[in-house]
């Protein structure tokens, strides 16, 4: 193992799961409309969750770190 000059770049990054919002959020979003198809009121709510879900990834991925600063 390498050791650098500076101990922020020895520590491990965290994984808050923040990625896998993002991602949860874009499947519900793309996938769930079209499998809903009967029932539009089904689809309607998958889109809104999808929209809500995918926005809480976003936000602990790239917002809140830039407020920390």
């Amino acid at each position: 193992m390498k050791i650098m000059a500076h101990n922020a770049h020895n520590r491990p990054k965290q994984s808050s799961g923040a990625f896998a919002l993002i991602i949860l959020g874009a499947l519900l979003l793309f996938i769930a409309p079209t499998i809903h198809g009967d029932t539009p009121d089904l689809g309607v709510a998958s889109l809104i969750f999808g929209i809500i879900i995918g926005g809480i990834g976003f936000y602990l991925r790239f917002v809140r770190k830039v407020r920390r600063k």
